[in-house]
């Protein structure tokens, strides 16, 4: 008997739900299990997304489930989240809504007998793809979030304003945070096999480097700011980082993993490449930083840590309120 590919989906707000239709459009998955605290909301969305189906490349199931529900499915996508508290633009802003919620709900799913893979969304990203991995105890390369995934399209997005050329004519990513720490590391980028260097005196073309980052940093925002909220880009970038997974592409992909040495970093999740496959993160890539870039990479990752100790705060006052 030929087994069907099942994703849940926790959180079906702007971002979940979108997730679900990217995940139906590009033909990922066979069953999508949609989970959210809202059941009148849960209910439409699941019924919206089952009149789509005939215009998918595949047959594909929209189900309402409980959070027992998700423990057979092979991936789990973390979406819960209140984009209303970013008002500031600082994702974390989100902190404690996000930290209390999935304090809540990942024992829920992990004592129903889940052993399938996490991938996060929920921000402060990093820090909460490390609250998944220490709650529910499973294998460090079975918990990733998107991290700065989503970030490296936005920096492909601001190469393409700059050069004219496809977005996906460059090798290109940011590292770190995904936040206001993160960076780009011009040092690694490359054009078709050009360095930054060679491809600016090619071209007689410099790059505005400080503005093409910001753009990249930023780029979120000006999303958010016309309608208090992103939707496509993290949904195709979540939807991408779940299809790699399911179908053991061994793709390097850069999302919030846990570094055990690499980059001179222990026990800290942050946006790294990593090749990404049928087991989750298989091998984390330790990539040549020069100096400068290694300060900044550790700028990133002590302002994860900061977000780390608040979490650990959070939830100890969580605990005594019980």
């Amino acid at each position: 008997m030929i087994e069907k590919t099942t994703v849940g989906i926790v959180g079906v707000g702007h971002v979940g739900a979108h997730v679900a239709y990217s995940l139906g459009m590009m033909g990922i998955a066979d069953e999508i299990l949609l989970c959210d605290i809202d059941a009148k909301k849960l209910a439409s969305e699941c019924n919206d997304l089952n009149d789509a189906v005939p215009f998918m490349p595949h047959r594909v199931q929209y189900k309402t489930t409980d959070y027992a529900g998700l423990k057979d499915c092979a991936v789990i996508v973390n979406a819960v989240g209140d984009i209303s508290l970013c008002r500031n633009f600082n994702r974390d802003d989100e902190l404690k809504n996000s930290v209390v919620q999935v304090a809540r709900f990942i024992p829920r799913i992990m004592d129903a007998g889940f052993d399938g893979i996490f991938v996060n969304i929920t921000n402060p990203c990093d820090l909460i793809t490390a609250e998944i991995a220490n709650l529910s105890g499973l294998p460090r390369s079975q918990v990733m979030g998107t991290g700065t995934l989503l970030d490296s399209a936005r920096l492909c997005h601001a190469l393409s304003d700059a050069t004219g050329l496809d977005s996906r004519s460059f090798n290109a990513f940011m590292l770190g945070q995904h936040g206001n720490a993160q960076f780009v590391p011009w040092s690694l980028l490359n054009f078709s096999g050009m360095t930054v260097d060679q491809y600016e005196k090619h071209s007689g073309r410099p790059f505005a480097r400080a503005a093409i980052q910001e753009q990249a940093i930023k780029g979120g925002w000006v999303t958010v700011s016309g309608k208090w909220c992103t939707e496509y880009g993290i949904a195709g970038a979540a939807a991408t980082l779940v299809g790699t997974i399911l179908r053991d592409e061994k793709r390097v992909l850069p999302c919030s993993v846990e570094l055990d040495g690499e980059y001179c970093q222990q026990d800290l999740f942050i946006g790294v490449p990593a090749v990404i496959g049928k087991e989750g993160v298989e091998k984390v890539l330790e990539l040549p930083l020069t100096p400068e870039e290694q300060k900044q990479f550790e700028a990133c990752a002590a302002a994860i840590r900061e977000n780390v100790n608040k979490a650990y705060d959070i939830i100890l006052k969580e605990k005594e309120k019980v």
